[in-house]
């Protein structure tokens, strides 16, 4: 199996859990703006872990594909990001 294969699910493994943490958290601190700081916590890990994810994609395809390929790649990540940063 390929290593960077088994990075990219280690990394979404590692943030489900956190997810779940969180989610626990929820339930166990009983507030609702707790609740609110530990998502956005949460939320920001979660573009970290996207990006990650991405990053470790794009250099396991680094040798099957393009530069071009990588480029529109790497581009339509960056734009998500800002779409998604964008009130």
């Amino acid at each position: 199996m390929d290593p960077i294969l088994c990075y990219m699910a280690l990394l979404r493994f590692i943030s489900a859990s956190l997810e779940f943490l969180a989610a626990i958290l929820f339930l166990k601190l009983n507030s609702v703006e707790t609740a609110i700081r530990v998502n956005a916590l949460v939320g920001l890990v979660g573009q970290f872990v996207f990006i990650g994810v991405s990053f470790l994609g794009l250099v396991g395809m680094a040798d099957a594909s393009s530069s071009l390929k990588l480029l529109i790649i790497a581009a339509g990540v960056l734009l998500i990001l800002i779409g998604t940063s964008l009130k």
